[in-house]
C-alpha cells in the first residue's frame, strides 16, 4: 500500500484531533467580526480559499485568501493565517517575515521551521504530517482545525469522511480521461484542490470552476469520457447541462471535505492504473524551497 493511501485512510481520525485543537485555539485564530487574510501555496492556498469563504459566509468577518507570493504586504489586517505542511515553503516564510502590522498565525505540520520562526503564534498539527509528497490529510486537518475554530461541529463531516473511505469509486480508472470539479461558496477552494490532486498523483487532465461558471465556456470540452464532480450541493441546472454532454455526473451528497476523500482515492486508483507512483509525482518535492 502506498503512503498516500494510508494517509487518506487516516483522515477521519485526524479530523477529530484537529477539531479539538481548533476549538482549543479559537482565540488564537482571527477574532469574530475582524478582517483577516489566509495565505498558502499550492494545496495550502486552496485550503486558505475554502477557509476565507467559509468564514465570511458565517458572518465572522471579511476574509481574503492569497497565494503567499502575491499576498499584499501593506493591506491592514488584524490577523493573517499562514498554512504550510512542511513549514519550509519559501514564499510563506518570506511573507510572514516581511508583512508588518498583523498578528501572524501559522498552522504547520512541522515546528522549528522558517515559517514558525517568522510567526507570532503557531498551531501545530504534527500528527497530520505526511510522508507522501502529495498532500491529503494535512490539508484537510488544517481545514478541520479552522472550521472548528469558527465554531462548527464536525461530527457529521467526520461521519461522512468515514463513509467516503468505504464508498465504491464512481467510475473505473480506465473509463475516463477528463475530470471537472465544481463547487459553490467555500467548496470552490476544495474543487481547486481536487483538480490538483489528480494532476499531481495521476498526471490527469483536470479542471475546476465555481459551478455557475461552468456553462460559460468550459462545458464545451465535456463528453462521454468526462466526469463532472460536485463538491457539496451545486445548482441542479449545471449538473443537468453537464449530463446532457454525455459526461458522468457524480458527487454532491457528502460534506465537501469528505467528498475530497473519494476524489483522493480516485487519484490513487488512476495513478495505479497508469503505472505511476502517487507518492512521488514527477517534477515535485515535498516543499518548494527557493535559494
Amino acid at each position: 500500500m502506498s503512503e498516500i493511501a494510508r494517509e487518506i485512510a487516516s483522515q477521519p481520525a485526524c479530523w477529530r484531533r484537529a477539531a479539538e485543537i481548533g476549538a482549543q485555539n479559537a482565540a488564537t485564530l482571527p477574532a469574530p467580526g475582524s478582517r483577516a487574510a489566509a495565505v498558502g501555496c499550492g494545496t495550502s492556498w486552496f485550503i486558505a480559499q475554502a477557509y476565507a469563504s467559509l468564514r465570511e459566509s458565517l458572518a465572522q468577518g471579511e476574509t481574503d485568501a492569497f497565494t503567499a507570493s502575491e499576498a499584499p504586504l501593506e493591506r491592514p489586517y488584524p490577523t493573517v493565517v499562514a498554512i504550510s505542511r512542511s513549514g519550509t515553503t519559501t514564499e510563506v516564510a518570506r511573507y510572514l517575515a516581511r508583512v508588518r502590522g498583523p498578528r501572524r498565525v501559522a498552522i504547520v505540520g512541522v515546528e522549528g521551521t522558517p515559517v514558525t520562526e517568522a510567526a507570532d503564534e503557531v498551531v501545530p498539527l504534527a500528527f497530520a504530517d505526511e510522508r507522501s509528497v502529495v498532500q491529503t490529510r494535512f490539508a484537510t486537518s488544517a481545514l478541520a482545525c479552522l472550521r472548528a475554530g469558527l465554531g462548527q461541529d464536525l461530527g457529521s463531516a467526520i461521519a461522512d469522511g468515514e463513509q467516503a473511505l468505504e464508498r465504491p469509486l464512481p467510475v473505473e480508472a480506465g473509463e475516463v480521461d477528463h475530470f471537472v470539479f465544481l463547487g459553490e461558496g467555500w467548496s470552490i477552494g476544495l474543487a481547486n484542490e481536487a483538480a490538483l490532486k489528480l494532476r499531481e498523483a495521476a498526471q490527469a487532465w483536470t479542471e475546476s470552476y465555481p459551478a455557475m461558471e461552468y456553462r460559460h465556456g468550459p462545458i464545451s470540452v465535456a463528453g462521454p469520457r468526462s466526469v463532472v464532480w460536485a463538491l457539496g450541493a451545486v445548482d441542479d441546472g449545471v449538473l443537468e447541462a453537464a449530463a446532457a454532454t454525455g459526461a458522468t455526473v457524480v458527487g454532491g451528497e457528502l460534506d465537501p471535505m469528505a467528498e475530497l476523500i473519494v476524489i483522493q482515492r480516485m487519484a490513487v486508483a488512476l495513478a495505479d492504473h497508469r503505472g505511476l507512483d502517487p507518492d512521488r509525482p514527477r517534477h515535485l518535492t515535498r516543499s518548494v524551497v527557493l535559494s
